[in-house]
């Protein structure tokens, strides 16, 4: 009996979020959910979820992006999620290089061959993605896919976990060394989704991890009223530009050497409002009226991954996410709820084994 099977998860980000809603949808609601919230990566994100003119050459990853940003659809519509918290506005991606574009205009219709979710592609002219983007103004040419979307990570879990009304702990919690949350009663299954805390989460088992931190702030400003079709701007050698309902979000950076250190740093936000007043010249002058601090996870090898614990069965992990978090989160998760269900599912197209992260 599904409603039997009591189930803690740690971590209230992307990745321990949609894996209660999956577990939910296959009929477990025995489930409490652990998160303290301190640097999280999803609260920080104003994600793009649009994988396709990635030309990452791991193959897993690109199959798990491709399944995360197909999975958006369902969520919203069956949660109820409001174009605040995600938007099909499209993705503009720009080249400065005619051969790189045409380069990328060519894999972009390979891609979309299999692809429905890209919806269609585009080639744009400097002057075009202006019209699209009110304020940009960009010397390169670029590739729109209008299937390519937006979340804000904040509104997201917030509505996500309205609907599916779980407990939810706000502490911090610790496992035992035989694989249990201290303090707590038994608890039949537990996932860790600890993100870049993976390691001090591990550590009471006797257990190590190679995934490391890395700070990511980003700026946001207010602006004219954008439509909500407003695209995002993945400009070349410049940070993303992020349309919201009133302004824009300019972002993020990627800082390894910072730790879990979540203080704001002002020389990276010179950089990024250096580079707000390159891709909209109205910016040059106006500070940005927020900052957003967090933390992601990632691996030496730059990959996800996720899975059972060899000598804790009860135990599933995932960590390593990277800044494509907001995009694989979905697909990690609802492929740990299928390995709660049916420990003997395969992964190996989605991930290395588990052994190969943790020690």
């Amino acid at each position: 009996m599904t409603s039997q099977v009591r189930i803690a998860i740690i971590g209230g980000g992307i990745v321990g979020l949609t894996t209660a809603y999956y577990l939910k949808q296959s009929g477990f609601d025995n489930i409490t959910l652990f998160d303290d919230g301190t640097g999280q990566a999803t609260k920080a994100a104003a994600g793009i979820i649009s994988p396709w003119l990635s030309k990452r050459r791991n193959k897993r990853w690109y199959t798990l992006a491709k399944l995360g940003a197909q999975l958006y659809s369902e969520i919203v519509a069956t949660a109820h999620l409001s174009s605040g918290a995600y938007r099909q506005n499209g993705t503009i991606v720009t080249r400065h290089d005619s051969e790189k574009l045409a380069a990328l205009y060519e894999l972009a219709l390979q891609r979309l061959a299999d692809t429905p979710t890209m919806q269609a592609v585009e080639q744009l002219k400097p002057s075009e993605i202006e019209t699209y983007i009110p304020g940009v103004k960009t010397p390169a040419a670029g590739i729109l896919v209008t299937g390519g979307a937006q979340i804000d990570g904040t509104i997201f879990l917030q509505e996500l976990t309205a609907f599916l009304g779980l407990k939810i702990i706000h502490e911090k919690v610790n496992l035992t060394a035989t694989g249990q949350i201290d303090g707590y009663p038994v608890f039949d299954k537990i996932v860790l989704a600890t993100g870049a805390w993976l390691a001090e989460a591990i550590a009471p088992l006797g257990l190590t991890t190679s995934v490391r931190p890395q700070k990511g702030q980003l700026i946001s400003y207010q602006t004219p009223a954008l439509s909500i079709n407003t695209p995002v701007l993945m400009p070349e050698g410049e940070y993303d530009y992020l349309p919201i309902v009133n302004g824009v979000i300019v972002g993020a950076s990627h800082e390894d050497d910072q730790g879990f250190d979540l203080t704001v740093d002002n020389t990276i936000i010179n950089n990024l409002r250096a580079s707000a007043g390159k891709i909209n010249p109205q910016l040059a002058n106006v500070a940005p009226t927020s900052v957003r601090v967090g933390t992601r996870a990632y691996t030496p090898d730059f990959a996800p991954f996720f899975g059972q614990l060899p000598d804790f069965k009860h135990i599933y992990a995932a960590s390593g996410l990277g800044s494509s978090g907001l995009t694989t989160g979905p697909a990690i998760a609802k492929l740990l709820a299928a390995l709660i269900i049916d420990s003997k599912i395969e992964l190996s197209a989605y991930t290395k084994p588990i052994t190969e992260y943790i020690n």
